[in-house]
């Protein structure tokens, strides 16, 4: 029996071509009654009529929500996210509807921890305003803008999980102390890389660097407000690798322009892609890039080839890995969720 498969359109390239390469559709040859196509068109929101074409998903950036599934025809038996967020994806909904999610939490650490220190090492740095000297011609007003050494300084993270201890372990020969807030946090786990678990209100206060890399919950939502925010040093740099809406935006607006905070790198925003007209576009200690900091040739590779290998396994009837809600199976497989 043929097990077909769905790949959403916004995994491709302009040129009509997998973002990740074709190298990892290969994977899809591991189960020869395997069929697979792309989307015929892109949506912001997967529908009941994808739902009923298609026993296995592999989607990026589409919200699946209880509407996607909720039709009596439904086919849709796996969900693959390309990435490890799964906050655009009804968690309730698809274990109700026994609708195995997953994702790929081990491809993105290295990725998106070097995109964390590469904001950090460009703030301190003042790269951007370096850059500028020397396209504009103003060479000699170089030491006005001197960059900032680590060695006396604190790196904070809001978050301890996979990509907060690949920062740790990155990160741990330039700075003086770390800490993270992280209320499921393994202690003996961060003290492995020099660092220890601190109360989200101490890393707001004594950090010089403070790193958000939680997943997007309704805990973290706005984690970061304008009380967290105003608590920080006025030397201190806030990051922002998570979801956009770990942080409030219009708070975060509010404390750069009253100089409450240093700066800012962000990769993640609370709408994407963010208005003509917001205001952290104008700002000079403000670094901003479109979601996609962490994306590499070998990230993708590696996030595409264990999101249609779990596809691939549960065709074959195999227990596919990083499972988002095995609850979805039934009692008797639940298990804890991948970060």
């Amino acid at each position: 029996m043929t097990f077909k498969v769905g790949l959403s359109r916004d995994i491709l390239d302009s040129k009509g071509e997998p973002s990740f390469g074709r190298a990892a559709l290969a994977v899809l040859d591991g189960n020869p009654a395997l069929e697979w196509e792309y989307f015929p068109e892109r949506f912001t929101e997967l529908t009941p009529d994808i739902a009923s074409q298609y026993d296995g998903i592999y989607i990026s950036s589409p919200k699946v929500t209880r509407a996607s599934l909720a039709r009596a025809d439904r086919r849709v038996k796996i969900i693959a996210r390309h990435g490890v967020g799964y906050d655009s994806v009804d968690i309730p909904a698809t274990s109700e509807f026994g609708v195995i999610v997953t994702n790929t939490p081990l491809a993105i650490r290295r990725p998106m921890a070097v995109a964390a220190l590469t904001l950090i090492f460009a703030l301190a740095s003042r790269l951007a305003v370096k850059d500028r000297l020397v396209r504009e011609d103003r060479w000699f007003e170089r030491t006005n803008h001197m960059g900032l050494g680590f060695t006396g300084r604190t790196l904070g993270l809001i978050g301890a999980g996979g990509i907060g201890q690949e920062i740790m372990g990155l990160a741990k020969p330039f700075f003086g102390r770390m800490i993270a807030a992280d209320p499921y946090g393994d202690a003996s786990r961060v003290a492995s890389f020099g660092a220890s678990l601190a109360p989200l209100e101490t890393v707001m206060a004594e950090s010089d660097f403070v790193v958000c890399c939680c997943l997007l919950t309704d805990e973290t939502r706005h984690i970061v407000d304008a009380a967290r925010l105003a608590r920080m040093k006025p030397s201190a740099f806030l990051i922002n690798v998570a979801r956009g809406p770990v942080v409030d935006e219009p708070a975060l607006i509010a404390a750069l322009r009253a100089g409450t905070i240093a700066g800012a790198g962000l990769d993640v925003f609370e709408k994407e892609p963010i208005g003509t007209d917001n205001p952290l576009k104008t700002m000079d200690n403000v670094l901003l890039a479109p979601h996609s900091l962490g994306w590499t040739d070998e990230c993708f590779h590696d996030i595409a080839s264990t999101g249609l290998k779990s596809i691939v396994d549960f065709s074959l009837g195999r227990r596919p890995v990083h499972m988002v809600n095995p609850e979805a199976l039934g009692p008797a497989s639940a298990g804890g969720r991948s970060r």
